[in-house]
């Protein structure tokens, strides 16, 4: 039977796409044949059928005549939905596209309107949340297509309706449906066209809102402030008309009311009603370019909130500086004057109060008032903070603040400096100050501590990232950041190691830690720096190391022709700074042509394998990996590798070496550089990598290599640094490379096979989960064998790795499921407290198997999981508390 009522209602649709006009041609009798067809359906693959087709005649103009209560009833009895699909349902019908259907076709209409609203207020005042929840959003779909005349005689019930359920209900997804069928009826009302004779149903509804919300807004100890505020604030949201009406009444009564209270917490709770009214929300806009309706507001919400933030109360003073913020995000709603004033008070904030909840908030607030009112902030704040930055302590002086809170102060003062930096004249007032800085920490030896030399280049950081790319911009970065900063750093190099006193303490600027903040900075200004100066950019860069030429840098402190990529016996300080060329080369776009490439590859190459400094070294073979990466293929790039792997070799084979690690690590990102690529010769690279996991020195640098070949990396051949990369290399690199591992494994004496699990877990920690699923019934004994092996890190990285596996369990591991409990529960006594963790989180995970599966483990875990409930350190007893409560309650009804 339903397969002849099925090809029924297909034939129906076919005729209505194809012979449409004739089916209008016949007039209602088409509805009411419709209607005797339907009548009775309770098949849900025919209900779709049949809501598309009763869809089809609403919308598209069919004639109802006499028969549209009889369609209204003969569809609307299916309402609410309440239909749950066997777990085995073949043809995949969900609740939610019967949901849908039923709404297109009740909501398709205004003649439904006098059958439906009575029903959906009868539905509202169900017990079932379900049919609340549809009811909702069926009238917010309703009120797109309806007018205020079909919704005037209900709009006291709907009112009612929606009141009630925003002010009483548990429920967050009824409150919020029907906050937005609010929204939407009162969006409705605001489209009528009124005449000279109608009544304003707008107007009336308004005043339903307010009657009925106004008052609580009185009692801000009460719990129907909220409900009322979130009412009248979505009934203001709907349009220009709604926001003027509910903004009029309900300002005067919060400014009122907030004066009159005086507990801070009372007053916080006005102040964020007043927020969410300053808000400003799309449908409340006027497209007529009236004023805002807050305008008449300006100078006692201003009064306000400048009162506000100089309350005690660290949470009302940051509810009125995001308040603050809503209000200067608007046009014409701050003067200069009170731009001048906020920039003041933010600057106090900042300066001042010892509470971060403040200090945060009012930085937030100042990034986001400078981006439009970059002048003010750059003539009051700005000094300000450059004053506080560099201000001489007042030793011994009364009431003076602690060496600590003054230097909490001094990193407010670095991060704010960066918080407002979005507009050139920022830039401009706010980056020298922070490079200012970095020269008094250099000069003046105890000026500045390394924490917070670190903090000023994390900043500048941030200014290259969030600064508009403007020509302007580009050009100050190229002729003052990059130069002064490559100054400074070369500058300190050759002070502390030429000539050094050696009682003085070394400057901060040739700290790895913080030449490491330098180098996001300068990759990042290169990166986006304008065409036309990335090429004088990197000629300067490639000059500085390769010839000396310290011309472009500003100052007189450094001698002419240093060589800083050569080898010395006290060099470091000099070589460590190829990291800046890293940064700077390294970032340049592929169409940028680096001058005399092959001899600075030749020096980075030299530099890697022979220096002795591991930060030097790394960033050499870092540096030349990017630059190699970039190269245009063919034969020149096959001859520079070929040469390059032939001396990596010589020195790999020579076990005597005192320069492997340093030749590994040239190998491992050279590897890395042509991988990205998919160059041909990646592949001789990987094996030669895969044969090193067997070396006795460099098998575990060689198994944590191929965490560095899968993952990303921050500093160089990303795509931020313009590398060439290609799509799913990672899969095909694990294709390639994971049959290799297996082999070496079973071949591996047992003193190396840990290298080799250590690197196949790597490689699958960084593959998609799908790949992972696809590939685990081969690997699951590998990965079973790595949680028996001693090293620490090889049992951290595959936990890691089977952890997400376990959360959503996949067939093949219910067949190992005795094999890895066993070894998971060993793994609790581990003696690294991060192996207890993650084996715990694991055990945790198993639950999630289905019951008959691991119920028969139940006691032996809930035993065994009784020791880390004591275990001596916090994290790991939380973790055991967590798993062994899922253990405990496996089988219970309800779980």
């Amino acid at each position: 039977m339903q397969m002849e009522r099925s090809c029924v209602y297909n034939i129906l649709l076919n005729l209505m796409e194809l012979r449409e006009e004739e089916l209008k041609g016949l007039g209602a009798d088409f509805v009411f044949g419709f209607v005797q067809a339907i009548d009775g359906e309770k098949d849900p693959r025919n209900l779709l059928l049949a809501f598309q087709i009763a869809q089809n005649i609403v919308w598209r103009g069919y004639e109802l005549g006499n028969f549209t209560e009889e369609l209204f009833e003969v569809t609307s009895c299916y309402f609410p939905i309440d239909f749950t699909p066997p777990s085995n349902d073949p043809h995949g019908i969900t609740q939610e596209e019967l949901i849908l259907g039923l709404r297109a076709v009740l909501s398709g209409t205004p003649r439904f309107a006098e059958f439906l609203l009575p029903l959906l207020i009868e539905k509202l005042d169900s017990d079932v949340q379900g049919a609340k929840l549809d009811s909702l959003q069926t009238l917010t779909a309703c009120a797109s297509v309806y007018g205020h005349k079909e919704l005037k005689e209900f709009l006291p019930g709907l009112w009612a309706s929606l009141r009630r359920e925003v002010f009483q209900t548990a429920s967050e997804k009824v409150e919020a449906a029907g906050l937005a069928a609010l929204r939407s009826l009162t969006a409705c009302l605001s489209r009528s066209i009124l005449d000279s004779d109608s009544e304003d149903s707008l107007h009336s509804f308004l005043n339903l809102i307010l009657k009925d919300c106004q008052h609580h807004l009185c009692e801000p100890d009460m719990k129907l402030v909220w409900p009322s505020a979130k009412l009248l604030q979505a009934a203001a949201s709907a349009s220009y008309r709604a926001s003027y009406t509910i903004t009029a009444a309900v300002l005067p009564l919060l400014l009122e009311q907030y004066n009159s209270h005086t507990q801070s917490a009372q007053r916080r709770t006005l102040l964020e009603v007043l927020h969410g009214f300053i808000q400003p929300a799309q449908g409340s806009l006027s497209e007529e370019g009236d004023e805002s309706v807050l305008s008449g507001f300006q100078e006692p919400l201003c009064v306000l909130l400048f009162s506000a933030l100089t309350e005690p109360s660290p949470a009302l003073q940051a509810t009125a500086t995001r308040t603050l913020t809503a209000l200067g995000l608007q046009p014409g709603l701050l003067s200069e004057s009170n731009i001048e004033l906020a920039a003041d008070h933010l600057t106090r904030l900042i300066l001042r109060e010892e509470e971060p909840q403040t200090c945060s908030a009012a930085m937030e607030s100042a990034g986001s008032l400078a981006s439009l009112h970059p002048a003010a902030f750059a003539s009051k704040m700005v000094p300000q903070l450059k004053e506080e930055i560099f201000k001489e302590p007042s030793e011994g002086s009364e009431g003076a603040p602690s060496v600590e809170f003054r230097q909490v102060v001094r990193q407010r003062c670095v991060q704010a400096l960066a918080a407002v930096s979005s507009q050139p004249i920022l830039v401009q007032e706010t980056a020298p100050t922070l490079l200012q800085v970095l020269s008094c920490a250099h000069t003046v030896s105890g000026s500045f501590s390394l924490e917070e030399v670190v903090s000023a280049c994390r900043s500048l950081q941030q200014i290259t990232e969030q600064a508009w790319e403007t020509e302007e911009t580009g050009r100050f970065f190229h002729q003052t950041v990059i130069p002064r900063l490559l100054g400074l750093a070369v500058e300190a190099a050759l002070q502390d190691s030429v000539g050094g006193d050696p009682s003085v303490p070394r400057s901060p600027l040739t700290e790895e830690k913080v030449l490491s903040a330098m180098v996001p900075v300068v990759s990042t200004a290169c990166g986006r720096l304008l065409s036309e100066l990335t090429s004088h950019t990197a000629s300067l860069a490639v000059s500085l190391f390769l010839e000396g030429d310290v011309s472009f840098l500003p100052g007189n402190n450094v001698p002419q022709h240093v060589q800083l990529l050569k080898k010395q016996s006290d060099g470091w300080l000099q070589s460590q700074l190829v990291c800046l060329l890293m940064a700077c080369v390294c970032s340049m776009p592929r169409n940028v042509s680096i001058p005399q490439i092959d001899r600075l590859l030749s020096e980075l190459e030299e530099l890697t394998c022979m220096s002795s400094h591991s930060f030097s070294y790394t960033s050499a073979a870092k540096c030349f990996a990017g630059l190699v990466n970039k190269q245009p293929g063919g034969e020149e790039l096959d001859s520079l590798v070929q040469r390059t792997v032939k001396r990596i070799d010589s020195e790999l084979d020579c076990v005597s070496s005192l320069f492997r690690v340093q030749n590994f690590t040239l190998l491992l990102w050279v590897a890395k550089a042509l991988l990205l690529r998919y160059h041909p010769l990646s592949t001789a690279l990987t094996d030669k990598l895969l044969s090193l996991l067997a070396d006795s020195e460099l098998g575990h640098l060689a198994a944590d290599g191929f965490s560095l070949l899968m993952s990303d990396s921050a500093d160089v051949l990303n795509r931020a640094c313009h590398a060439q990369l290609r799509l799913m290399y990672r899969q095909r690199f694990f294709t390639e490379n994971a049959p290799k591992i297996v082999q070496g494994f079973n071949s591996a004496p047992k003193e190396m096979k840990s290298s080799y699990l250590k690197a196949l877990s790597h490689m699958l920690n960084s593959l998609p989960r799908q790949v992972q699923l696809s590939e685990l019934p081969a690997l699951l004994p590998l990965l079973l064998e790595a949680l028996s092996c001693p090293d620490q890190r090889v049992q951290l990285s595959t936990l890691s790795c089977l952890h997400p596996l376990l959360l959503e369990p996949p067939p093949a591991l219910t067949l190992q499921l005795n094999a890895l409990l066993s070894r998971l529960l060993a793994l609790t006594t581990s003696p690294s407290m991060n192996v207890r963790i993650h084996s715990l989180r694991c055990l945790h995970a198993l639950t999630r198997f289905e019951d008959h599966l691991v119920l028969p483990f139940r006691s032996r875990v809930l035993r065994a999981l009784a020791g880390p409930l004591d275990d001596k350190k916090r994290l790991v007893r939380r973790e055991a508390v967590m798993a062994r409560g899922e253990w405990f309650l496996l089988g219970s009804p309800g779980r």
